[in-house]
């Protein structure tokens, strides 16, 4: 593999891009792409990002199921970075309603693979009770960007086309 730089996804913007704006049907060349990608070895998620995916039934479900190279099983630096995480900012997950499960795993690969994290959250601030991934990504040194500046970074251009 080369020296380019990596991007780990969370879960966002596989379910938020498949359900709006990146969706199949509509933008079938951003799927490609990631997929080249992934094979290359240039993005990936965490398995915990699968498991998330695949809770809801859909189309989503059945691609990411197709493309096992693009999720990795954990480890145990990860292990390690994730007490970290979790023992510096307990509220990233929400455990009573069951959210943002995966968001300290994205973090710890991030951290453990030298990668970006590519989300689509933004910082909560000093003003919200909830954390979010950008929050702690900037408490501890982790570089993340949202998909549209991954899109620029990795030289993705969007075209339009009438189908027949």
């Amino acid at each position: 593999m080369t020296d380019a730089k990596r991007y780990c996804l969370d879960a966002n913007i596989f379910i938020e891009g498949w359900n709006k704006y990146y969706s199949m049907d509509l933008n079938p060349g951003y799927w490609e792409i990631l997929d080249r990608l992934a094979q290359a070895g240039r993005v990936f998620s965490p398995i915990e990002v699968k498991r998330e995916i695949l809770q809801n039934d859909g189309t989503l479900s059945d691609w990411i199921k197709s493309r096992p190279y693009m999720f990795k099983d954990i480890t145990d630096d990860v292990q390690k970075e994730l007490r970290k995480i979790m023992a510096d900012y307990p509220t990233l997950v929400d455990s009573i309603k069951q959210r943002s499960i995966a968001d300290p795993w994205v973090i710890a690969f991030a951290i453990t693979e030298d990668a970006v994290v590519v989300t689509k959250e933004m910082p909560a601030g000093n003003n919200s009770k909830r954390i979010k991934i950008p929050d702690v990504c900037n408490g501890l040194g982790v570089p993340w960007i949202d998909d549209f500046q991954f899109a620029r970074e990795i030289g993705m251009r969007f075209t339009a086309q009438i189908s027949s």
